[in-house]
């Protein structure tokens, strides 16, 4: 029995039955003296008392005084011969031969044990070995010492890669027990990837070895260089703290992830990380009572963090004064650490309006326009720029919210004149962002009489009109939705800007490839380009250049297909798109490849069937001027068919000769026609759907739509082949009816023009000569056109011989 007790624990029933087997089976035999006859354990501090007898001190003590406690005699525990003292002898012979003894048997078990610790070992003799470490680590401080000299810790940790759970657990405890309270220890665990492979096991699926992973870590992360070692892992921190909220890990588990995390806030990168990851509040506690480098080293961290806008709100009324007076302060590193905080809690609305009503206002435009020594470098004015824009773009009502000395506001002229001016003289980057600003404040009805007014007295449209030309996405968008948002109050200026700016065209089409959808900021830009003047060929011939009809095309088609549905942006979108695309009618004859683009994608019939957009007036308007512009070029690409030269016979004898018949041929045009090729209007049938329009109700549409029919009658055509493909449309009455109607002055002109075309048939000119009201008609064209109008109104009055009731036109004709 005394042979087979353990050799060092006062607490026998603490050690486990994997390393007392172990123990037994790899240790020198027990003699007699080295055991306490009271602990029957190995003594480490034997001492002898007045009977002989030699006990370990710890255990005769507690013997003495159970003696003195009980009243009972002082006697020796083995004789039972009473003692006249409780003198102890240390007994250091002894003990040296025990600690010599001690030495040789650990040494010996300790290498079984390492010989037990390979992959190839059974399971049983590697947990024997694991558990027999923790044992003698538990038992003296020292023997870690001796574990780490033994080169057994990297032993250990390569069982962590066991294919065995039970091994993997029990290495992770051994670890645990092994570093505690050792930083020697535990720097040689930190080395290499050991902190990694520990961090991997908080995911494992067995709860135990999470429990293990995340006790180890705690120990680990009580050393100060271990908790940047144990951040610095990828994951580590978002696991822990995705384990502090889990409900359903151990609450245990929960306890000592919460205690790492306590434990790694000592380094302030883990802090940073720790707010990345929805761990926020130690980062605003160090921002709001930490010395001055800690709160600025805080606020850099968060003008770095990306927050959802519920966490911006909190911050906003949490650290949102304490920030906006830190960017009050003279000292540089600060103002840039605070403004960048600002900068990211500002960008929702709500944490916006907590900002205006915390006072930001007044030193943001300082920053943005003070001059001198301690004016912010411009990468500076950028994020102030940014801020600005965030809160500006807050709904407020700005033209009530007053600030500074002076009481301004942000639509003051002075304050929007500044804008300005920054504006044309700043980079990219913040002009965008001043741009943006301007946005917010001229997207409010109370607030942008004054930016315009603003903007007319600096003269400043021409240079906003330049922005649509950036290669910056973000700034050519913010320029675009500016003059989107001026136009309705500076329609000729900005018509003026864009007519006198080429290049801008090409990159304000580019917006609508920015998606699928329809956004606000491409309906913007469809808008503006809509709205060019739309005879300017030069702008045009840029936008073909730049491959902008392609796109313009594609999205019309998608748009007529219902692939695209559900936005409010749609319909003028659509009326934008098909604008822009008639632009290419306008270079027909000076551009080779508009009609090539024409011809390729079959414009002509796109336009045609435009025409019946019932509901739309302004597709169909645009559709029958581009087809007015088509029509009017097919005189020039139709082509004559080539005659074959006489024979020689033929060239003597005449009579011989026959001109040979060609069939097929356009009966406007005299010669081979196509709508696709020529876009001639008669063979896409377009003649009847143009004068359907003749009656529309909005008068614009039918002034396109009769600008069409006229090039049936224009010269270089057969002018009689085209007045009867006007009968056989039954068009010539609606065209009357319009000359009738005197909707407008260039409604009339156009009409006179093609009534006078009319009258150059004989048999309409007798029809029409009864009709007393046409004829009055064209005298108040002679009596009160322009000078042309009238000129042709006095050539239609010639053909009319005489004006007798006119009733039932063309009933006889056939």
């Amino acid at each position: 029995m005394m042979a087979a007790s353990w050799d060092g624990s006062n607490d026998p029933g603490s050690q486990s039955d994997e390393s007392y087997h172990f123990e037994r089976m790899h240790i020198e035999p027990i003699y007699d003296a080295f055991v306490c006859p009271l602990t029957k354990q190995v003594m480490r501090d034997p001492v002898t008392i007045e009977t002989g007898q030699t006990f370990e001190r710890e255990a005769i003590e507690k013997w003495f005084k159970e003696c003195k406690e009980s009243g009972r005699k002082l006697v020796c525990p083995l004789t039972l011969k009473e003692l006249k003292s409780t003198e102890l002898n240390p007994s250091i012979a002894l003990r040296n031969t025990i600690e010599e003894w001690t030495a040789r048997n650990e040494a010996a078990q300790l290498d079984m044990a390492r010989r037990s610790l390979n992959m190839g070992s059974p399971e049983n003799d590697t947990l024997q070995a694991l558990h027999y470490i923790q044992h003698i680590c538990q038992r003296s401080r020292s023997n870690k010492h001796i574990v780490r000299s033994a080169g057994l810790i990297p032993m250990i940790v390569d069982m962590l890669k066991s294919s065995s759970r039970k091994v993997r657990c029990t290495a992770l405890g051994t670890l645990r027990i092994v570093v505690k309270e050792d930083n020697e220890n535990k720097e040689l665990l930190a080395e290499g990837d050991t902190v990694r492979t520990i961090v991997k096991f908080l995911s494992h699926e067995l709860s135990k070895e999470r429990e293990e992973a995340v006790s180890l870590l705690y120990e680990l992360s009580k050393s100060e260089p271990l908790c940047e070692k144990i951040g610095s892992i990828n994951g580590a921190i978002l696991i822990l703290v995705g384990m502090t909220s889990s409900k359903s890990e151990d609450i245990l588990t929960v306890e000592k992830a919460e205690k790492t995390l306590e434990n790694l806030e000592k380094c302030e990168n883990n802090v940073r990380q720790m707010a990345e990851n929805g761990r926020l509040q130690p980062l605003l506690t160090q921002l709001l009572e930490g010395p001055p480098e800690t709160k600025l080293a805080m606020a850099g961290y968060l003008g770095e963090l990306v927050l959802n806008n519920d966490v911006k709100v909190l911050v906003a009324k949490t650290v949102g004064s304490s920030l906006i007076n830190i960017m009050k302060s003279g000292n540089m590193q600060s103002r840039e650490a605070s403004l960048k905080a600002l900068n990211q809690i500002s960008s929702c609305d709500p944490s916006a309006k907590v900002l205006i009503e915390a006072g930001i206002l007044s030193p943001l435009v300082n920053d943005l326009f003070s001059m001198g020594p301690n004016q912010l470098p411009m990468r500076l004015k950028e994020v102030s720029a940014t801020i600005l824009a965030n809160v500006v773009n807050s709904g407020e009502d700005f033209d009530s919210i007053p600030f500074g000395p002076d009481h301004e506001t942000l639509v003051s002229e002075d304050i929007v004149h500044n804008l300005l001016h920054l504006i044309s003289n700043t980079g990219p980057a913040i002009e965008c962002k001043l741009l943006q600003v301007l946005v917010g404040l001229t997207s409010s009805p109370t607030t942008v009489l004054s930016v315009v007014t603003a903007i007319k007295s600096s003269g400043a449209i021409i240079s906003l009109v330049q922005f649509i030309e950036a290669p910056q996405k973000d700034l050519r968008v913010a320029s675009i939705k500016l003059l989107q948002n001026l136009s309705p109050l500076m329609g000729q200026e900005l018509a003026d800007a864009l007519r006198g700016s080429v290049g801008q065209l090409g990159s304000l089409i580019k917006v609508i490839s920015e998606n699928a959808g329809i956004s606000e900021e491409q309906a913007a830009a469809v808008g503006l380009l809509a709205d060019l003047p739309e005879r300017d060929l030069g702008l045009t011939r840029q936008m073909l250049d730049e491959g902008a009809f392609q796109l313009v095309y594609s999205r019309v088609i998608t748009i007529r297909q219902g692939e695209i549905r559900g936005s409010r942006f749609v319909t003028p979108f659509l009326e934008g798109l098909v604008k822009i695309l008639a632009r290419l009618t306008f270079v027909l004859a000076d551009e080779p490849d508009a009609i090539s683009f024409c011809r390729e994608h079959s414009l002509a019939a796109l336009f045609i069937e435009l025409l019946q957009s019932n509901g739309l007036d302004n597709v169909q308007m645009v559709s029958a001027i581009a087809l007015e512009n088509l029509s009017q070029e097919s005189k020039s690409l139709t082509k004559l068919p080539e005659m074959p030269s006489p024979g020689f016979c033929a060239s003597i004898f005449p009579c011989l000769g026959k001109q040979p018949v060609i069939t097929g041929l356009c009966r406007l045009h005299r010669g081979l026609c196509s709508l696709k090729e020529t876009f001639c209007l008669i063979e896409g049938q377009a003649v009847r759907k143009l004068v359907a329009l003749l009656d529309h109700t909005n008068v614009n549409v039918v002034e396109a739509a009769l600008a069409a029919l006229s090039t049936l009658l224009d010269d270089g055509v057969d002018i009689e082949q085209g007045v009867m493909v006007l009968f056989e449309a039954e068009g010539i009455k609606p065209i009357l009816d319009v000359l009738l109607e005197k909707r407008t002055e260039n409604l009339r002109r156009r009409a006179v023009w093609a009534v006078e075309r009319l009258l150059r048939t004989d048999d309409i000119a007798y029809e029409v000569s009864g009709d007393q009201n046409v004829g009055t008609a064209l005298v108040d064209a002679f009596q009160h056109g322009d000078y042309r109008t009238r000129q042709i109104a006095e050539r239609a009055l010639k053909h009319v011989d005489k004006i007798p009731n006119f009733s039932g036109i063309f009933p006889n004709m056939g």
